[in-house]
């Protein structure tokens, strides 16, 4: 999103990493003969355009050798994608967790094709003006930030615990969201770079961004490394 509002014209700054979650994958329901992505070739896939699960849907397919062409796309909004596909209405969903582990957690989804490294990072953005004008209250921010990964990862059952509160979902969905969420990483480089990159290439294929767009001049104005000191 942040890379689609900068070259849109919007003056943004992707600044910190708070995640490195596998939280998209394509998902079938659990009597599907579907196994691979090629598979899917004609038939009906639920995703929402110029999300992560669309980026990853996309990356998906062009490995298999598919493009969008090649599938039915139905677009939906996320919780819709995932009521398609357990009505049957879809043979497929780009899904986008919570929803996703619950799909697997409450109806027995499967999810037929992960790819961690096509997943896209959890990061952190600001205006550039807030940043030029606020230096102090953005490091403030990210030393929040810091504190609370720190305390995430040295109590993980807290965690779940306030997660299950504040969603409202049960201990087993977030349990599995959570074995898929990593936060060992904070400070933004080269690799959120090379992903960012990645899933732009994927958005102008896709034609979401324009086929003029110089997606890799947009990223590298986009990743901005003044705040790493705070990680």
């Amino acid at each position: 999103a942040a890379l689609i509002a900068k070259i849109n014209g919007n003056p943004v700054k992707s600044i910190y990493v708070y995640s490195r979650p596998e939280w998209t994958a394509l998902v079938t329901g659990a009597k599907s003969e579907v196994t691979k992505v090629a598979e899917l070739k004609g038939k009906r896939v639920a995703v929402t355009r110029g999300t992560d699960p669309h980026i990853f849907l996309v990356r998906s397919l062009a490995e298999a050798g598919l493009t969008e062409k090649d599938v039915k796309l139905v677009l939906l909004q996320h919780a819709d994608g995932r009521l398609a596909l357990e009505r049957g209405d879809v043979e497929a969903w780009a899904g986008l967790d919570p929803m996703m582990a619950a799909a697997e957690v409450e109806a027995g989804a499967r999810l037929f094709h992960r790819k961690a490294a096509d997943n896209t990072w959890g990061v952190l953005n600001v205006r550039e003006e807030f940043a030029e004008k606020n230096p102090a209250l953005v490091r403030k921010v990210l030393k929040a930030y810091e504190e609370a990964r720190a305390i995430a990862l040295a109590n993980p059952a807290e965690v779940r615990k306030a997660l299950v509160e504040a969603t409202k979902l049960s201990d087993a969905v977030i349990e599995r969201q959570l074995t898929r969420t990593e936060l060992t990483h904070s400070t933004i480089g080269p690799a959120q770079a090379d992903t960012i990159l990645a899933a732009g290439l994927a958005l102008q294929q896709a034609g979401v961004l324009p086929a003029n767009a110089d997606v890799k001049a947009s990223v590298d104005a986009l990743i901005d490394k003044r705040f790493a000191a705070t990680n």
